[in-house]
């Protein structure tokens, strides 16, 4: 059984005990969870598709941590002025634990 789920305008595949990293701008100070934007949901064979959200399928999850993601670079020049400027940050991402997928 797994869903395709919105998160913080993007969309996941989720299954149960599965974990995976989100935008840390969508979530406060708990420890849990509800995503309530299921998209689709598929139960071996039993297909069910939302237009454009399923309202019986919700799935919860719990945040395990806040973690740093890889170093992006970019770089900015001015060709024939002598003007090279480097940028870089890390982006902030939770760290979830889905840990169930109902169907109601």
């Amino acid at each position: 059984m797994y869903a395709i789920v919105e998160i913080g305008g993007k969309q996941y595949k989720v299954e149960k005990d599965m974990v995976l990293n989100v935008d840390r701008t969508l979530q406060g100070k708990t420890d849990k969870l509800a995503i309530e934007k299921v998209l689709m949901l598929v139960d071996g064979e039993k297909i069910l598709v939302g237009r454009p959200y399923l309202n019986n399928v919700k799935v919860s999850a719990a945040i395990l941590k806040e973690i740093n993601g890889k170093k992006v670079r970019g770089i900015k020049f001015k060709r024939r002025k002598n003007y090279t400027r480097t940028l870089g940050f890390r982006p902030r991402y939770l760290q979830v634990k889905i840990q169930d997928l109902v169907l109601q």
